[in-house]
């Protein structure tokens, strides 16, 4: 199951926070889709995927796709 969280208007961290939330929802190597156009969301979901070994599978146009590897 994939997961895609609209978190377009949210000011970070909140679409951090959402993000958080739901990596632990899916299975790992299936992928959590965060739509944010929050510019510091451009910072902040690779910073988490850093700090929390996940793989940042793709980040562009205000899309970010996660995958769970833990």
């Amino acid at each position: 199951m994939n997961i895609e969280l609209d978190c377009r208007g949210l000011l970070c961290p909140l679409p951090v926070i959402k993000l958080a939330k739901a990596v632990p929802t899916v299975a790992v190597g299936e992928t959590v889709t965060v739509l944010a156009d929050d510019p510091a969301a451009a910072v902040d979901i690779p910073a988490w995927c850093r700090m929390r070994s996940q793989e940042l599978v793709e980040a562009a146009e205000k899309r970010y796709v996660v995958r769970r590897v833990s």
